[in-house]
């Protein structure tokens, strides 16, 4: 086989031959550009950056790491565990957070950069892995107990096998990486192409295994990074990792059919199964939608506000743990506050006071006490405030995003 022929495995899903695929992309761009407008665009934000933390929970839980929402958080806060292997985790997981905002930083610098070249993969790495403490940094071969270091964002010097696959030898992966710069430059593609190839690029990337370590975290970040390049209307308020984290065992198999070499003439125009590609990114689109349509009804107005008064209750009758060790009950008018400062995004302190209806004085106190609680936040100690999305409660606002216990 010459090298043109081994490279051409980089050749793309045509999605001609594949309607119901092109079908599902055209949901996806539908119901998640939805998701954008439901929202005021300031509270939006803010449950996007929550969301980042629990982004974070799932890609390290697929990785086999379990750092629960509260603990990220509270590594956020510089507040880390006292547990050696526990700190790692909380740093890792701050790690993956960085990179989400690097990567809309960058992109937003640059947005006709190439998200599919060498230097951004290995940028990708580099920004994740530098970050991880020096345990963290460490690839253990399987068959011979070796352990070598990651060095962050170098390509692999030898050749790798992940389950029953074996990545191209390192001597091509150069090759391979050009090809697939220039297949899946996400400017190559118009109209809905761009977001059927998204799934496809996440299965050669995989399939390529380019880095010692770290490959599946870097082909999550890449397809976060696709979406945003788009730009898919909603995303953010939705990610692909939970969906993935949840269905583990389907995406992992998904992959492996995805591996298989072509079979004839009528499967596709490089040496790997056109089939079993399709049948990769329809399965990773349904994820798409199951996580799209879960964000709807848990940002559906009505049901979001319902929540909020469902959560004041709880922590009125003492049903439910505060936040803060020392909190006292809410009142019932913090639903009132919370629930205004979700709708309009964000709110003068004296306005807030005035819907709950409150006299100033108590009004002012159980401001104070919703803004030490981290529900609601401001950036200076007199200026407006809007919604937060402490970990400890996001979980009753948004029920099942992660498990309530486990910290």
């Amino acid at each position: 086989m010459n090298m043109w022929e081994y490279v051409s495995q980089m050749e793309p899903l045509y999605p001609s031959s594949s309607p119901r695929l092109v079908d599902i992309a055209r949901e996806i761009l539908s119901r998640s550009a939805i998701l954008e407008g439901r929202l005021h665009p300031i509270t939006k934000k803010s449950i996007t950056e929550f969301l980042r933390i629990t982004n974070s929970y799932y890609s390290n839980l697929i990785e086999g790491h379990s750092t629960h929402p509260v603990d990220i958080e509270r590594a956020m806060r510089r507040d880390y565990s006292n547990d050696l292997a526990k700190r790692s985790l909380q740093m890792e997981s701050l790690a993956h957070i960085e990179c989400q905002r690097r990567i809309e930083e960058r992109l937003g610098a640059d947005p006709t950069e190439n998200i599919s070249s060498p230097e951004f993969l290995k940028w990708l790495h580099r920004i994740f892995f530098e970050q991880l403490p020096s345990e963290l940094r460490r690839a253990r071969n399987e068959e011979t107990g070796e352990e070598i270091e990651v060095i962050p964002g170098e390509i692999r010097h030898r050749t790798v096998k992940v389950g029953r696959h074996i990545g191209p030898g390192e001597n091509v992966l150069p090759q391979f990486l050009d090809r697939f710069a220039s297949v899946y430059h996400p400017e190559s593609f118009h109209g809905i192409d761009p977001l059927v190839a998204a799934p496809a690029a996440h299965h050669r990337l995989t399939w390529i295994h380019p880095f010692l370590d770290g490959n599946g975290r870097v082909a999550r970040l890449h397809t976060d990074a696709w979406f945003m390049k788009l730009p898919l209307p909603g995303y953010g308020l939705w990610n692909i990792s939970r969906g993935i984290a949840r269905q583990k065992r389907g995406y992992t198999s998904a992959l492996v059919r995805a591996d298989a070499p072509r079979q004839g003439d009528l499967n596709g125009r490089g040496n790997l199964s056109q089939k079993g590609l399709t049948y990769f990114c329809e399965f990773f689109f349904e994820v798409c939608l199951d996580q799209i349509d879960y964000m709807g009804g848990m940002l559906a107005l009505d049901g979001l506000l319902e929540r909020i008064r469902g959560y004041v209750n709880l922590r009125k009758e003492k049903s439910i743990a505060p936040p803060l060790p020392a909190s006292p009950p809410l009142k019932k008018e913090a639903a009132y506050m919370l629930q205004d400062v979700l709708l309009r995004g964000e709110a003068a302190r004296g306005d807030v006071i005035r819907c709950s209806g409150m006299a100033e004085r108590t009004g002012r106190i159980l401001l104070g006490q919703l803004l030490r609680e981290g529900l609601l936040v401001s950036d200076t100690p007199k200026g407006p405030v809007r919604f937060g999305f402490p970990a400890s409660v996001a979980g009753y606002l948004f029920p099942d995003l992660y498990p309530m216990t486990g910290h």
